[in-house]
């Protein structure tokens, strides 16, 4: 589909075509971006099956690679800002679905409580629900506007990295939750007229009581604060190598940064997922006190919140060269390394998570000596065969003096890599 749009790019688009990034309509800035994905992949593919070289440097290897590796960084530039306005776009018209799905569940609280109340009949218990629903509600939508260009609700729990984070999402799910639990008493209490049941209610907030959820909820939010240090500390030590995502999904909750699903982020969210259900029951069981989450379920929850602790000291890792050698080509001759060949450097880590995109791969740039050469795009069917996280390929310009020199490789997100030593000859 995307090859089809790029062969009707010469149709016209309306007064929203193109470049249209207005935000109160973003058909345009997400038809513009569409059409730029879809020209750069038919512009990769033409040039992976060779076509669409000029003249003028067919007759070279070198100079064609180096032409088309120009004109792939140009369309993925353009790719990465009509991207960047559709996803400002985007995050801006959030607030309202959020908003939205915030009433919904109160809609789905207000049947839920009107059915079960069939037979059984309307409670107190039931209205002080119901109205502290209404007042979380309404204020998660003020937030909402007040922080509708960051995506309303959502803000919070976003990370610098631009992707939902998994430690905020738990804790702020905890901490709604706590806050709409208490909501429900202070209803509860506000509308009780004999005293023995307002020293019931009152005792039902003694940490007797909940001692079990106050201490999940205090686990999950010091560990929220912590994995954002632990991060940003190993970003600037160059031992994590983190790149900004497009926009935040939903899928970023259990995934890592290149979108591979990590099972310390899973299981944190699946048992805090359970343990929160089952908190919820509790308190629709048992209105005038807070949830008593039993000692083994919040033990278990405590352990699902180390061990996703523990997945985010383990992840990443400093990008390594291993090794440097001389590229040779079908039928060349052994030999040195001398100005004007390829080589080929063999290490770890070189694209970092989430930096797979063409915009992110042509930002890399390998040091040789003092020359610094950027890495050339080789396209293939379906995506690139330079560079890869573990082999790139530069050739080592006529500016690099003979003699010792060393190399290293800079990542799309920054981050050195040792140095490594080779000779050059002339």
């Amino acid at each position: 589909m995307a090859v089809q749009e790029a062969g009707q790019g010469g149709t016209a688009m309306g007064a929203h075509g193109g470049g249209c990034t207005c935000g109160h309509c973003p058909h345009g800035a997400r038809a513009g971006h569409r059409r730029a994905v879809a020209e750069f992949l038919l512009k990769r593919e033409e040039f992976a099956a060779g076509q669409g070289l000029p003249a003028a440097v067919a007759h070279s290897a070198s100079a064609s690679r180096q032409w088309v590796s120009e004109e792939l960084t140009q369309s993925a530039e353009l790719v990465a800002e009509r991207g960047r306005a559709e996803s400002a776009v985007w995050l801006a018209r959030l607030w309202w679905r959020t908003a939205s799905v915030v009433w919904l569940l109160v809609v789905v609280l207000l049947l839920v409580q009107a059915l079960t109340a069939i037979g059984a009949g309307w409670t107190p218990a039931r209205t002080a629900g119901l109205l502290a629903a209404l007042v979380t509600a309404g204020a998660l939508t003020a937030a909402s506007w007040f922080h509708r260009a960051r995506g309303g609700v959502l803000a919070p729990v976003i990370g610098e990295d631009n992707r939902l984070s998994t430690s905020r999402a738990m804790a702020g799910a905890w901490v709604l939750f706590l806050a709409y639990a208490v909501l429900v008493l202070v209803a509860r209490l506000a509308a009780a007229s004999g005293h023995e049941e307002r020293d019931a209610l009152i005792a039902g907030l003694e940490l007797g009581r909940g001692a079990g959820v106050v201490t999940v909820l205090a686990v999950v939010c010091a560990i929220a604060v912590l994995v954002r240090r632990v991060v940003g500390v190993r970003v600037l030590g160059q031992r994590l190598q983190k790149v900004r995502a497009d926009r935040p999904r939903a899928a970023d909750l259990l995934t890592d940064d290149a979108g591979r699903g990590t099972f310390s982020d899973i299981q944190y969210v699946v048992i805090g997922g359970v343990g929160l259900l089952f908190a919820a029951v509790r308190l629709g069981r048992r209105p005038d006190q807070l949830p008593d989450l039993p000692w083994g379920l919040a033990a278990v929850v405590l352990i699902s919140a180390a061990t996703y602790l523990a997945g985010k000291y383990a992840e990443g890792g400093r990008p390594v060269i291993l090794s440097v050698v001389r590229a040779r080509e079908a039928g060349d001759l052994d030999a040195p390394i001398r100005t004007g060949d390829d080589i080929e450097i063999r290490g770890a880590g070189f694209v970092p998570p989430g930096a797979q995109t063409a915009d992110r791969l042509s930002r890399m740039v390998v040091r040789i000596g003092a020359v610094h050469v950027h890495v050339p795009l080789v396209p293939v069917a379906g995506g690139f065969s330079n560079p890869t996280d573990a082999v790139l390929r530069v050739p080592v310009p006529a500016d690099v003096e003979p003699g010792r020199v060393e190399v290293r490789v800079v990542t799309a997100a920054g981050v050195e890599t040792n140095g490594y030593s080779i000779d050059v000859t002339e």
